[in-house]
């Protein structure tokens, strides 16, 4: 039952149609959904991809404020910053502990009920703010390597 429960969440994530869950009858198995998607992300190579390009960007950042030979480093520096503050400060400060305010209601059918519409509210907002400053990040990265490689 999980796994179509994750299917479904999946797909519904994809669509980017959070909100067909905002119905009570469906908060328990939204969270059950969401807190099995979050304990998979944890355990899979998305982790090292999400430690990775945040320890590259950071990286980037360093380069583009001290080395001040690099052409268009304002540009670099803005791509960094928008990735590092925007994709991982917005998720370790903000979906992090939403995710552990869910996972808290594991057991607990009321609880569920109670937390979901919270959460659905504030972890998209979050999530879709990260979605945006990794598109923009990627988007003034990709240009700076056409114009300045």
């Amino acid at each position: 039952m999980i796994e179509l429960k994750n299917l479904s969440m999946s797909y519904a994530l994809e669509l980017g149609r959070l909100d067909v869950l905002r119905d009570v009858d469906l908060a328990v198995a939204a969270t059950d959904a969401m807190n099995a998607i979050n304990v998979v992300i944890l355990r899979s190579g998305f982790m090292i991809l999400f430690w990775v390009s945040t320890g590259l960007y950071a990286a980037l950042a360093g380069f583009a404020l001290f080395v001040e030979t690099t052409p268009g480093r304002g540009w670099l520096l803005a791509a960094a910053l928008l990735y590092v503050i925007g994709m991982f400060v917005c998720t370790a400060a903000f979906n992090v502990p939403l995710n552990n305010r869910l996972a808290a209601t594991a057991d607990d059918d009321d609880a569920k009920q109670e937390t979901w519409p919270h959460y659905l509210q504030y972890w998209t907002r979050w999530n879709t703010l990260r979605a945006l400053c990794s598109l923009a990040s990627c988007a003034i990265s990709i240009t700076w390597l056409i114009t300045h490689a």
